[in-house]
């Protein structure tokens, strides 16, 4: 654990405040769930929840289909990081954070498909080397949960059609499996 030196006290209610600076850095947004633990040595831990973290195996084999099928790199996100792909060295993606532009595009609740001429969206934080060629979000009771992706070095973007309907289908067909 990393020290930060911020010391806060908890209210009447049971309740502390996360300092902005923290909540920015990891990402943490009003309204995200957060899952608490305690160790042995009297220590109370806050991490991100994901809904779509258990379905890691799940996803990785959709994955593995998906990238079979259409001979692409295909990526299944959480909010804020890649939680399975197939295609590609998986070290290369696996539990990578998702930089701010597909986030953004996350919350618009739109797909997304790359178009000749323009910019290309990096799909990791760190400036790897994928791009969305084709971005769905999965959605459940109106909440973004993550995404279904196709991606690709920036100059192998093609943005196919079939691709883009396979991609949606997925999406819609995870949303539906979290809701029940």
């Amino acid at each position: 654990m990393k020290a930060t030196g911020i010391v806060r006290r908890i209210d009447d209610l049971g309740r502390i405040v996360i300092p902005k600076e923290i909540r920015r850095t990891m990402r943490i947004r009003e309204g995200d769930p957060l899952e608490i633990y305690t160790d042995r040595d009297g220590s109370v831990i806050f991490k991100k929840y994901s809904l779509m973290g258990g379905l890691s195996e799940f996803s990785s084999e959709f994955c593995e289909s998906l990238s079979r099928t259409t001979g692409h790199v295909a990526v299944i996100t959480d909010r804020d990081n890649v939680i399975a792909a197939f295609g590609a060295p998986r070290r290369e993606l696996m539990d990578k954070q998702l930089s701010e532009q597909v986030e953004q595009l996350m919350e618009s609740r739109q797909m997304y498909q790359h178009k000749q001429g323009e910019g290309a969206i990096p799909l990791c934080s760190d400036n790897s080397n994928y791009c969305l060629d084709i971005a769905a979000p999965i959605l459940a009771e109106g909440d973004v949960l993550g995404s279904v992706m196709f991606v690709a070095p920036e100059e192998n973007l093609t943005g196919g059609e079939v691709d883009y309907k396979l991609a949606q289908s997925v999406a819609t067909f995870l949303g539906r499996h979290m809701e029940g």
